[in-house]
């Protein structure tokens, strides 16, 4: 759920923002809507969530989201394997999901059970890829 509207977010993570100051996920209504109200109001663009003011280059967005996976804030920890597969390091992905999985996040046990039904980096499970998968 949107944690500025409680809207239940769809599946689609086209359609919502993560926010890498505070590694929340803001639906593109409260996104849109707030970025309109700045605008209005010639305020500083600030996370709808935390406030922390957003970064102006995309190094500073890297840079707030890696102190959040530094942290070990599960969602940052997720999204990051997920960066970190998509560029090839599949053990890098899953040392992230098995951590963000143990500090409780549900995204990173369906990636696990993803990366243990294809076999990739680990040998084929199906015991982990149905534990994973009921666990999410």
């Amino acid at each position: 759920d949107c944690p500025i509207c409680c809207l239940p977010l769809p599946p689609d993570r086209k359609t919502s923002t993560l926010m890498a100051c505070c590694s929340k996920t803001i639906c593109e209504g409260c996104s849109y809507t707030n970025a309109k109200r700045e605008i209005r109001e010639s305020l500083d663009q600030r996370c709808p969530f935390c406030r922390h003011l957003m970064p102006k280059t995309q190094e500073d967005a890297v840079k707030d989201f890696i102190k959040r996976v530094e942290a070990n804030d599960p969602v940052a920890l997720c999204e990051f394997g997920s960066r970190r597969l998509s560029e090839g390091d599949h053990e890098s992905a899953l040392e992230c999901w098995t951590k963000a999985v143990d500090l409780g996040d549900v995204d990173a046990h369906f990636e696990l059970s993803s990366f243990y039904r294809k076999g990739e980096c680990v040998q084929k499970d199906m015991k982990k890829v149905i534990y994973h998968a009921e666990q999410a």
